[in-house]
């Protein structure tokens, strides 16, 4: 089993989404905590653009929803939680940025 935290600004924003959202997102959390990184695409992928930062797809990519995360030694690090980017470009866009910053703090 494989330990997964939250940055505290993404539970927030885990927070501010529906029920359905944040189940979608917690249970993609619970498959990545029981496979880590053998996590198979397409519940999880690389973040075009994002430097260190990988994508949870919640319901296997049909979630509108994306938890972005780093790992930190034997940690995966949940630092944001945003749209996926065919549904809000800018939010993706912003969610990846935060995640970059984020990861940055907890690694640094």
């Amino acid at each position: 089993m494989w330990t997964v935290a939250f940055h505290p600004a993404a539970e927030k924003e885990l927070g501010g989404l529906s029920a359905v959202g944040r189940v979608a997102v917690l249970h993609a959390v619970e498959k990545l905590a029981a496979i880590g990184p053998a996590l198979p695409h397409p519940h999880q992928s690389d973040v075009r653009g994002g430097v260190g930062l990988r994508e949870l797809r919640p319901r296997a990519g049909r979630s509108r929803v994306r938890a972005f995360y780093g790992r930190v030694g034997d940690t995966f690090v949940v630092v944001a939680v945003g749209p996926e980017a065919m549904v809000d470009h800018r939010g993706f866009d912003r969610a990846v940025r935060a995640g970059e910053q984020r990861l940055a703090e907890v690694q640094g």
